[in-house]
């Protein structure tokens, strides 16, 4: 699948394609409603909306929106395309399935670009300035039984991310892995790497990861406790029902999208602490 992609637009790379793969193998049902945060060209959201989901694309730059947008066209497709900073402009809305591949590149720099084209891959020190917000915010977006699938390189922090999204109450683990080659930025930044001791002396490759975290449906026992309790007590206020319950989404990766290696610088598997995955070879990504 041909996308349009304008300079300044991260292009589909190898941490998109892992998503994909990850997205393939999701249930996803007619309607069902997905969201793909920081969009770029759209090709994961259009994957989604292919499939008869009920899509939406968010990203923050102006040209991003207006590249999804463009390639929806093309693709023939309805996609919703929203411009504004990762959930915010789909604020008290409830999503199936959730897919994001942000800026996770460790970066000298500790705040995010204001533009250009490091701002599709620099996130801070550590990587992880939208990581964690991601994490944070992830509960607020999905339905009940509701899926996020996260994309993110191992010089990033991925023990991180599966604690922040446990503590927030889903359940996340690592569903697949991939080993590539550094790019061209991730090379240029080795040798810094190696000094914050991101990477083994020598290193030039990275394990792109993807996460799924899953928001657990309520506990009918514990409506059927409240709803008891409520009717007992003369002086109970009645709380907000939970969001309408969604289907976890699944899409279909097109098997025509070929992608290289993302790296200005993803096989279901195992948790980590339970057994390493195997790492698969993957094509040298450009930029990253």
């Amino acid at each position: 699948m041909r996308m349009i992609r304008p300079p300044g637009v991260y292009a589909p790379q190898g941490d998109t394609a892992l998503l994909l793969e990850a997205l393939a193998r999701e249930r996803l049902t007619p309607g069902a409603r997905t969201l793909d945060l920081c969009t770029g060209t759209g090709v994961l959201a259009i994957a989604a909306a292919r499939r008869g989901a009920t899509a939406t694309a968010s990203d923050i730059a102006a040209a991003a929106v207006t590249t999804a947008r463009c390639n929806a066209r093309l693709r023939r497709c309805r996609l919703r395309v929203v411009r504004g900073d990762l959930v915010a402009p789909v604020a008290g809305e409830r999503f199936d399935l959730v897919t994001a591949n942000p800026p996770y590149v460790p970066a000298p720099g500790r705040e995010a670009p204001r533009g250009g084209p490091a701002r599709a891959w620099d996130a801070g020190h550590d990587g992880r300035l939208l990581l964690d917000r991601i994490c944070r915010a992830a509960p607020a977006v999905l339905a009940p039984r509701g899926v996020l699938l996260l994309v993110q390189s191992s010089l990033s922090g991925v023990a991180a991310t599966l604690a922040a999204l446990r503590a927030v109450g889903l359940r996340a683990r690592v569903v697949a892995r991939r080993l590539q080659p550094f790019g061209r930025v991730m090379t240029a930044r080795a040798r810094w790497f190696e000094r914050r001791g991101l990477v083994a002396p020598g290193t030039r490759t990275e394990e792109l990861v993807v996460i799924r975290a899953v928001r657990p449906a309520p506990d009918p026992s514990d409506v059927s406790t409240a709803s008891t309790a409520s009717t007992a007590s003369t002086d109970s206020v009645t709380s907000s029902a939970p969001p309408a319950s969604g289907t976890p989404a699944s899409a279909s990766a097109p098997s025509s999208v070929r992608m290289p290696g993302r790296n200005p610088g993803r096989r279901p598997v195992p948790e980590p602490e339970d057994r390493p995955g195997t790492a698969a070879p993957h094509r040298h990504r450009e930029a990253r």
